[in-house]
């Protein structure tokens, strides 16, 4: 299987992962040929790349079909909650932490990091996406950083709420095409607040979780919002979950800008180390996750290509590469692979 973006894939190619629509059903299921008219679709909704099976790449396996399960309950629960936000109560949320609560112990007993992020978002399902996606990301930093069952499950109820509070925001404001006024960033700004308030009532939602929205945008060097914490002042909920939503949100394309590159969104996390972002929460990033997803094709400092077939664990920036074609000519070749560990004056310089 390969990731390949949307002006790449061919008619009948087949479509390798799922993609969702806003309430958790399934948009376009994976095995489907892939017509002129699908494609179409898929540019019309915000698509902005795929997965694709490919023979070559067949011990790529990127759809994990538990996790698939899970993810669509949780987006049909955020649904309902975001939905019936002013009558926030435990029936309202039992659902919704019933299946945190199953995806904290499947990522505790299965999880694998490399299939369980990189969705494939559009215009409609981005918000709900992202908000999953954010707390699954926090649920692996958190496993690294041995917090327990308990703690886990606080942390991703965080990072799946984290948003929450943009249901008072105007969604003129939400969903502007283009920059905001400083009257609307003043506004935007209040989303984690509008979170607390909508949750803290809750008895089902733990206050550690509610302390961790309402501090998701705050900054180590107090240049955050909506209150200007610094360091310590911040609690370590807060702290993961900016960490995870930042990375994820710049890596999804917007109505406003383009996604940044896997490379570019690695870096502005490293970038951050210390200013935006605590420290030893980026070093434990960089163990936990890779820059590069697996099926993606890259550009290395030679000018060969090859798609990323597996990860070297604590060197984010450096997998296994497997070579289909020549560079030059573009024909097929006896396929081969690169472990970049091996070749130190490789680097990869894009992705294609």
């Amino acid at each position: 299987m390969r990731l390949e973006y949307i002006n790449r894939v061919n008619e009948n190619e087949i479509l390798g992962k799922n993609i969702y629509t806003n309430d958790g059903r399934v948009l376009l299921r994976a095995g489907v040929k892939l017509t002129e008219q699908f494609i179409k679709k898929l540019h019309q909704l915000g698509v902005f790349y795929i997965y694709v099976e490919d023979d070559r790449l067949d011990d790529i396996k990127i759809e994990d079909d538990k996790l698939n399960t899970l993810k669509q309950d949780t987006i049909k629960s955020l649904s309902n909650i975001t939905r019936n936000v002013g009558m926030l109560d435990k029936n309202n949320t039992r659902e919704c932490l019933a299946i945190v609560d199953e995806l904290i112990e499947y990522i505790l007993e299965l999880g694998d990091v490399n299939k369980s992020l990189y969705d494939v978002k559009t215009h409609d399902n981005y918000t709900f996406l992202h908000s999953i996606d954010t707390g699954i990301m926090a649920a692996f930093l958190g496993m690294s950083l041995k917090l327990n069952k308990d703690n886990l499950k606080e942390l991703t109820i965080g990072g799946i709420l984290h948003d929450l509070g943009k249901v008072k925001v105007p969604s003129t404001i939400i969903n502007k095409n283009g920059p905001l006024t400083d009257e609307e960033f003043a506004e935007m700004k209040k989303h984690p607040i509008y979170g607390r308030q909508l949750l803290e009532k809750n008895l089902s939602i733990p206050s550690s979780a509610i302390i961790g929205i309402e501090q998701h945008h705050e900054k180590v060097n107090g240049k955050g919002y909506p209150y200007s914490l610094e360091g310590h002042q911040i609690s370590k909920y807060g702290k993961i979950i900016c960490i995870c939503d930042v990375f994820d949100a710049v890596s999804s394309d917007r109505s406003y800008r383009k996604k940044f590159t896997p490379i570019e969104a690695y870096e502005l996390i490293l970038a951050g180390c210390g200013t935006s972002f605590d420290p030893q929460l980026v070093n434990t990033f960089k163990s936990t996750f890779s820059v590069f997803p697996l099926g993606c094709c890259v550009k290395l400092s030679n000018g060969v290509e090859g798609y990323v077939i597996r990860q070297n664990r604590n060197f984010p920036d450096r997998p296994i590469l497997r070579i289909l074609y020549d560079h030059i000519t573009k024909k097929p070749v006896k396929f081969y692979e690169i472990n970049l560990l091996q070749h130190p004056n490789l680097t990869i310089q894009e992705v294609i």
